[in-house]
């Protein structure tokens, strides 16, 4: 009777052991496929259309955007600030970060808004902001580089303007995100944002080049 006994208990602990580890690696697979699953609904692409409060304020109006942000991209200063880059010399763009859900917004959907948001013929700045940091450009990392190159060579072939593309397509970097009082300006300063938005005519040259 002992030795059934221990038998029976070794049994009963040698399943229980199996039991446990079967169900860590159904939890670590689980966990595994969460943050896969996870991954696949945020991707970034960054864009610079000019003051960074208006391409974030933007972007951030569409279904599939889960935030944008607002920093510097393209240059060869670490950390910049932005007395920096808006005083030159830095090589870096005022440029958006988007962050969105793939399964709601592609990519090729995010660069035909952002052509019909800025003026891509513009090499000097946007608007009512001049010089390179304001100019507008595509930081693209390689999976996106391909999309954004046809992109472009789609929008200079199809006579919706008047003159050549100028924006850059450019391989994705370092992004450097800008001081705390500059994201959610639109938000965080509405009559603010409101005034230079209207002042710099933004909206106003946009209509013109693509229409109502």
């Amino acid at each position: 009777m002992k030795n059934f006994q221990k038998t029976v208990l070794m049994g009963l602990s040698s399943g229980l052991a199996v039991a446990l580890v079967a169900c860590g690696t159904a939890d670590g697979q689980e966990s595994g496929q969460q943050q896969e699953a996870a991954i696949k609904t945020r991707a970034e692409a960054v864009f610079a259309g000019g003051c960074f409060w208006c391409v974030e304020a933007d972007f951030e109006k569409l279904s599939g955007v889960i935030e944008a942000i607002s920093g510097y991209a393209g240059g060869h200063v670490k950390n910049p600030t932005y007395k920096q880059v808006v005083r030159g010399g830095t090589g870096h763009y005022e440029a958006a970060k988007i962050i969105y859900d793939p399964s709601v917004i592609s990519y090729d959907e995010l660069l035909e808004y952002f052509w019909t948001h800025v003026d891509p013929t513009d090499s000097g700045g946007q608007f009512c902001d001049r010089g390179q940091s304001y100019a507008t450009a595509i930081f693209a990392d390689p999976e996106q580089l391909e999309l954004a190159l046809s992109s472009k060579q789609v929008l200079q072939s199809s006579g919706r303007l008047k003159d050549d593309v100028v924006t850059p397509v450019i391989v994705a970097g370092p992004f450097y995100k800008a001081e705390n009082y500059h994201q959610n300006y639109y938000k965080k300063n509405p009559v603010r944002y409101k005034f230079y938005r209207n002042g710099c005519r933004r909206d106003k040259r946009i209509k013109q080049i693509w229409g109502g």
